[in-house]
């Protein structure tokens, strides 16, 4: 067993296991060396070398201008994007497997992911031509708010339980998917085409407006998760034990599930509906370092962010001239992945 490091800054202290410090310092490195190979490959291929060279003078020649807008206009921005966005997705899955106590909850399984697509189809269907596009990412995130809340709501009876929440999440999400499919058959031809697109997940065009604006977004959200953080444990113990020492359970989960759904909403709000992230993620997390909340935070936003950053670059590179949507090659991934839970589970 190795021995805990304490980090200590006035009242506040903190325990570090040094293992799971070394892993998560290589899962930022690998993380670190997908956004190189994103920077690098495309329709133009750089090596790493001018890719480091243009980041760091942003000018040059006629051609080096030229290359310079691709990597730090074109691919960077679309590059964090996907990074933020898979942290999120994955920050999110961790809460809600932690509050439902199930493995197989996520953004996808409660109607999160369901609420925020209805509502940027019925946006793209009435909204669109008259509001633009600059509002889809609100509408969206006011869709996964309000799916939430109805989960809740049709969850209480004198409190909530995790079996409810799961049971009442799932009809909420078949019955937004059935409203998003009626919205897609009587909708105008481009407006279907633009949904279908959203709906599968993509970081195609992301700016850095998009970027600063979603990066803003989650910064905000950070100081509720740390404060959070701790309190996360005790999820994973009965309701009546939790009750017992004192802690307020309803107040907690309803908390802990207004974040979930602030971090889910927001990622699929400018990535669009990808699947399967808050899913796997957290798992590959729990496999990676030993038990601990705060470890299993870090390590599920770099996996998250590494799932939809590789999605995305292959998306992009490997059926030239196509560039194909990120979540179809998540969904590629997460359907088996979430079949062996499955099977898992039954044993």
């Amino acid at each position: 067993m190795s021995k805990q490091l304490t980090w200590r800054i006035g009242p506040v202290s903190r325990r570090i296991d040094p293992t799971t410090l070394l892993r998560l310092a290589l899962a930022l490195l690998a993380t670190l060396l997908v956004v190189m190979l994103s920077l690098s490959l495309g329709k133009v291929p750089l090596s790493p070398l001018q890719v480091v060279q243009l980041l760091l003078s942003g000018q040059g020649s006629s051609q080096g201008s030229g290359l310079s807008f691709i990597v730090e206009q074109l691919r960077l921005p679309r590059t964090l994007m996907g990074l933020l966005v898979g942290a999120a997705l994955g920050l999110s899955g961790l809460i809600l497997q932690s509050i439902v106590r199930n493995p197989l909850a996520s953004p996808d399984l409660l109607g999160i992911s369901s609420g925020a697509g209805a509502a940027a189809v019925c946006y793209l269907a009435f909204f669109n031509l008259s509001l633009g596009p600059g509002y889809l990412p609100l509408a969206a995130m006011a869709g996964a708010g309000l799916a939430a809340l109805a989960v809740y709501l049709l969850a209480w009876k004198q409190g909530t339980t995790p079996l409810r929440l799961v049971l009442v999440g799932v009809g909420v999400s078949a019955l937004l998917s059935a409203a998003t499919t009626f919205l897609l058959v009587f909708s105008p031809l481009m407006t279907t085409l633009s949904a279908y697109v959203w709906l599968t997940g993509s970081v195609f065009g992301a700016t850095w407006d998009d970027t600063l604006a979603l990066g803003g977004w989650l910064l905000a959200l950070l100081p509720a998760l740390v404060w959070l953080a701790r309190q996360v444990v005790v999820q994973q113990l009965d309701d009546a034990l939790a009750l017992g020492i004192g802690v307020r359970v309803q107040w907690l989960r309803a908390w802990l599930l207004l974040v979930s759904v602030a971090l889910a909403g927001a990622a699929i709000a400018w990535g669009g509906a990808i699947t399967f992230v808050g899913l796997i993620a957290p798992h590959i997390a729990r496999k990676l370092v030993p038990p601990g909340f705060g470890g299993q935070t870090v390590m599920t936003a770099l996996t998250g962010g590494m799932l939809v950053m590789l999605a995305d670059l292959i998306g992009r590179t490997a059926f030239l001239p196509l560039d194909l949507p990120a979540g179809i090659f998540v969904a590629a991934l997460g359907t088996p992945f979430f079949l062996y839970l499955l099977i898992k589970q039954r044993h």
